[in-house]
């Protein structure tokens, strides 16, 4: 039974002191509540590196134990957008190649998808070529970039190299705009709501926009099994029957669109991941566990994955990312 792990993070200590550096004034590195480091968005609680987010070894070793074949690794939030062109171009090179070295070092055990800096797309197109050169097999990018929507024209040149490359893409939440307004700065809000919210919204704008269809071949994975979208399909749907401006840029119910994309398995009740699999199809969802995030849980995702139907269960646990990672 083999086993792989689209949805899984590491760092670097060369990341950490490059955003410690160079992040301000929206984020800084200090203690949290929940450890002596944590990444800080305008003073909340936003990322909390942990020591499998820096350990390899451990890594290996707590895979073992879950009986995880294969981790494909990305950076997570707030990723490399911030510094400055330079500097998120450094960022995105030191994790890239760090990423590298360590596919190089377990060739069986680790995949990596590339960090770009998007808010400077030729940049960003350079270091695609780049790190695809070094091993990459896909992408991650935030739900926004620094605010700004992932569908805006000036990313089309990065969204193009991908879509002829026909990588996939996991999309990653983050802090999504006008946190202090909505008062998500509070009880770690950002991420059991935040996010979710995040990912919804920049998955709901390309639907409508008509994203998927200026850019075919691209394959989105929308983390946290969808966010909120697969609880939100009939209304979506139903917005799109009876309102002119759904209609404005796409002929087909937004539905379609929600089996056109791929979702991971990261979330904590079997009821959630059901609900996925019955909005995007069991071709289209994926393994994942977040870890080593405080709130990832490889053996957890794993074992609700397990209890789907033994067939859903095994393109979930591996063939769908065979397929669509070309492993």
């Amino acid at each position: 039974m083999t086993v792989i792990d689209v949805h899984t993070h590491m760092l670097s200590e060369e990341w950490i002191s490059l955003i410690s550096e160079h992040g301000g004034p929206r984020y800084a590195v200090r203690p949290s509540k929940d450890g002596p480091r944590a990444v800080m968005w305008d003073g909340a609680p936003f990322m909390t590196p942990q020591e499998g987010h820096l350990d390899y070894e451990l890594r290996i070793k707590k895979m073992n134990e879950a009986k995880v074949d294969l981790a494909i690794l990305t950076l997570t939030c707030p990723n490399v957008y911030w510094g400055g062109p330079e500097i998120s171009l450094k960022a995105a090179q030191v994790m890239n190649d760090d990423m590298a070295r360590a596919q190089t070092q377990w060739p069986d055990r680790i995949r990596w998808m590339a960090s770009l800096p998007w808010q400077y797309p030729e940049k960003a197109v350079a270091e695609l070529d780049r790190a695809c050169a070094k091993g990459a097999v896909g992408v991650i990018v935030l739900a926004n970039v620094y605010g700004e929507s992932l569908t805006d024209a000036k990313f089309a040149p990065i969204w193009q190299a991908i879509d002829r490359r026909g990588l996939p893409v996991l999309m990653h939440p983050t802090a999504p705009p006008g946190l202090p307004e909505l008062d998500m700065r509070v009880y770690n809000l950002i991420a059991s709501v935040g996010f979710m919210f995040d990912t919804t919204l920049a998955v709901a704008r390309m639907i409508f926009d008509g994203f998927f269809d200026t850019y075919p071949n691209l394959k989105l994975i929308a983390s946290h099994a969808g966010g909120t979208l697969p609880y939100l399909v009939g209304r979506f749907d139903q917005c799109f029957d009876k309102m002119n401006a759904c209609r404005v840029k796409i002929a087909r119910k937004p539905a379609e669109y929600l089996r056109h994309i791929y979702y991971d398995a990261v979330t904590y009740r079997q009821e959630a991941l059901d609900l996925c699999v019955a909005v995007g199809g069991a071709d289209k969802v994926m393994y994942g566990s977040d870890y080593p995030h405080n709130i990832g849980d490889m053996t957890g995702c794993l074992a609700r994955v397990n209890a789907l139907p033994e067939r859903t269960a095994a393109a979930v646990r591996s063939a769908n990312a065979q397929r669509i990672f070309k492993l």
